[in-house]
């Protein structure tokens, strides 16, 4: 519980500690998302990204497993209500997972073991542990949609298991971003893969935590652009909206 507590409180500080960060996520989302908009927050983790939307006017569904978490997003949040917290995973089908958690950074607890494994001897990976874990309640983009609306943005971010998330959406929204991680490119390839059956048709990226993005392109230089960016790039979000 200590460890846990302190991984807390290590995210909180790492992603509220930041002004001049907080206003370019603001910019970054005030291109994608209106006042009044719903969007979801899929891995809502510590929840900076959920102060970004609602700044900009939107409603939030926040979907974060981790009890942790989801306990740190209902002190934060919990009293506004234009945002709905779902304590749930996101997959391609409803069910229950198990998910494997890193007390010390719980930003990276997973669903995945592929993504374990591939963090294993990784370089900027070393020292990462998920010792515990639980059983989770998972749902889908499509129930989601079905109980909140139709959001104009989704913002994935669930640790290597981003293409299993969006293979339960079967209608595309208005725009979307996805995580990907250099130790699993094939993940992004495929969340690629799935946009484009969704039609989608332009794609941005934006390194790190960097809020910058770059030059729309189609899903071949996207795919591309991933295939070449050097190990030590380590992570960073794809956007995709339709044309």
């Amino acid at each position: 519980m200590m460890r846990t507590a302190l991984g807390v409180v290590r995210s909180l500080r790492i992603y509220y500690g930041h002004p001049a960060r907080a206003r370019a996520m603001d910019r970054l989302y005030a291109r994608f998302i209106a006042a009044d908009d719903l969007v979801f927050d899929i891995g809502a983790h510590v929840g900076d990204r959920i102060g970004s939307f609602r700044r900009l006017g939107a409603r939030v569904v926040a979907v974060e497993p981790q009890p942790a978490l989801h306990r740190t997003l209902r002190l934060l949040y919990g009293r506004d209500p234009q945002i709905s917290l779902v304590p749930a995973a996101i997959g391609r089908t409803a069910g229950t997972a198990e998910m494997k958690i890193n007390p010390a950074n719980p930003t990276i607890s997973t669903l995945s073991d592929a993504f374990i494994a591939a963090s294993r001897d990784a370089t900027g990976w070393q020292g990462e542990a998920w010792p515990r874990s639980v059983n989770v309640p998972v749902t889908t983009l499509n129930a989601l949609i079905a109980a909140h609306g139709r959001p104009a943005f989704i913002k994935l971010d669930v640790e290597g298991f981003e293409a299993e998330a969006l293979a339960g959406l079967s209608r595309a929204v208005p725009a979307l971003s996805f995580e990907f991680t250099t130790i699993q490119r094939p993940v992004a390839l495929a969340c690629l893969e799935r946009c484009t059956a969704l039609g989608y048709t332009e794609f941005n990226a934006a390194l790190g935590e960097s809020q910058a993005l770059g030059a729309w392109r189609d899903v071949r230089a996207m795919a591309t652009w991933l295939a070449d960016l050097p190990h030590d790039a380590s992570s960073g979000d794809v956007y995709a909206r339709l044309a």
